[in-house]
Order: structure tokens, then C-alpha cells, then sequence
């Protein structure tokens, strides 16, 4: 029987089914677990065991194990077809948790107003790295075109105003955007976004000295937006970024920019960095 260690720095004996993931990391114990929840994630209308086996790299005893382990925790559940999805329980926890913190819980009123004021989509978004991930997102009350995008959903911080109105606060200086870029080159996401480290140095200067931010359709084509920075926890630091993102052809990107002083008013405190 071989011992492997996991990735808590315990020991997890295998009978010799433990097998890698996809991404080359050898799953055992809790890590497998771990491994088939997430999976399940990709899928919100279910998926077969043989599918998750494939995926996975692991015998379908053992993925089934997992699934059983899942199941009698509440995490995961088989519809009658069946095919596997997360549970209930796992929903309730994940949405509880969500509701409950506290940025979230004090942005919501200023997203709702900033939706019903332009028309258009309010986010909240904080840094993770080199991604922007969505906290919170308020839809206009009206209007039959809206985006897709989704509360957990991440974006590359420079390709998105609220990762550049963000950025700006901790690349600010021309080396710190230099030495961020050589890290990872930059993705393009349309022929908009900005890649060269020139060109996004020029545009966090602009930021820092005016207070906002603006995605000209540099993560989706005909999508632009304006973001600014929240202060919801420290009083001189960002906890992240309110942005009104809207389609170009509804509400242009100028429209967004002569209404910056009523965005403010609509933040309040939580818009405003006390010293």
C-alpha cells in the first residue's frame, strides 16, 4: 500500500487507485473530494460518472466514492436521470456565505441605485491576483438586452475598468507595471485592450490622477464601462470597485464619463477615501 501526502500534510494511504488530475497533480483522499466538487461546478445541468471519471483521471470506483462521500454530506446529489449536480446544501452555504459579507451587504443599495439611475449594469468586483472576481451585480430594472455576467465570474484586471481602477493602486510606478507584466504576458481581449506595459502605465496614471477608471471595449466589444474605487473596509485602501457597465450603443462611453460626479453622489462614504 503506498503513502502519499495530501495536500494538508497528512498521510493518506491508497491502495493504489490514486491517480492525477488533469493538470498533472496527483489526487488522493480529500484532494480527490475536493477535485469531483469542483468539477461538478462546470456542470449546472448534471453530468454522468463516466464523464467525471474521464475528466478527472481517476477509476470510476474511486470518483464514485467520492460522489458518495459528497452525497451523504449534502454537497452533491443525482437527479433522476442520473446525472450528478452539487447539492442543496452546498447552494445554501455558498449563497449564505455570500449574502453575509459585509462589503456585499453595504454595496448592494448603491449598485441597485447606479442600475436604476443609468439603466444599465452595476458590479462589484475585487482584486485576486491578476483577475478581477465579481462579488456582486444588480441588473437595470428595465431593458431587454443585459450582460452575462455572473457573481463569481473573474475577468483579467487589465483588460476591466474595475482591475485597472484597482491596479492603479498597486502598480504605481512605471517598474511595478513592468515587473507586473513580465510575470505574464497580457491577453488581448479585443483590439482594444491595452498589452504593453507603456501603454497601461500611461493609462493607471491617468486613473490615479482623475479617481476613475473606463474599459473602452477592451474586454468585450461593445461593452464599455466606467469604474471607481470603494472603501468598505480600510479607510486609504480599496476593498474593490463599483463599475456601470453598459452596451455602446445604449449609453456611450462619454455618458458614463459627465455623469462621474452624480456616480460619486450615488456611492456615498463608501466611494469616498478617508485619511
Amino acid at each position: 500500500m503506498k503513502h502519499t501526502q495530501t495536500f494538508d500534510g497528512s498521510t493518506a494511504s491508497s491502495g493504489g487507485d490514486d491517480a492525477e488530475s488533469t493538470d498533472g497533480i496527483r489526487l488522493v483522499g480529500s484532494d480527490r473530494v475536493l477535485a469531483v466538487l469542483k468539477e461538478l461546478a462546470r456542470y449546472p445541468d448534471g453530468v454522468r460518472l463516466e464523464e467525471l471519471t474521464r475528466v478527472i483521471g481517476s477509476p470510476k470506483p474511486t470518483v464514485h466514492r467520492a460522489l458518495g462521500a459528497l452525497r451523504r454530506a449534502g454537497l452533491a446529489d443525482q437527479d433522476t436521470h442520473g446525472r450528478y449536480v452539487l447539492g442543496d446544501e452546498f447552494l445554501r452555504m455558498a449563497f449564505a456565505h455570500h449574502e453575509a459579507r459585509p462589503e456585499h451587504v453595504r454595496i448592494r443599495p448603491a449598485l441597485e441605485a447606479l442600475a436604476q439611475r443609468f439603466g444599465e449594469t452595476a458590479h462589484y468586483a475585487v482584486l485576486d491576483g491578476r483577475e478581477v472576481v465579481y462579488r456582486a451585480k444588480v441588473d437595470p430594472p428595465t431593458g431587454a438586452v443585459r450582460l452575462t455576467s455572473t457573481v463569481g465570474g473573474r475577468n483579467p484586471a487589465h483588460a476591466t475598468g474595475v482591475g485597472k481602477v484597482l491596479l492603479a493602486h498597486h502598480l504605481d510606478t512605471p517598474e511595478a507595471v513592468e515587473a507586473w507584466i513580465s510575470d505574464a504576458p497580457l491577453v488581448r481581449r479585443t483590439p482594444q485592450t491595452l498589452c504593453t506595459a507603456e501603454d497601461l502605465d500611461r493609462d493607471l496614471r491617468a486613473i490615479r490622477d482623475r479617481g476613475y477608471a473606463v474599459d473602452d471595449q477592451e474586454n468585450e466589444t461593445g461593452i464599455n464601462c466606467i469604474a471607481l474605487p470603494v472603501y468598505a473596509t480600510l479607510p486609504g485602501t480599496p476593498s474593490g470597485a463599483v463599475s456601470i457597465s453598459a452596451l455602446a450603443y445604449r449609453t456611450p462611453l462619454r455618458a458614463l464619463v459627465d455623469a462621474v460626479g452624480e456616480i460619486r453622489e450615488l456611492l456615498g462614504p463608501l466611494g469616498r477615501q478617508h485619511r
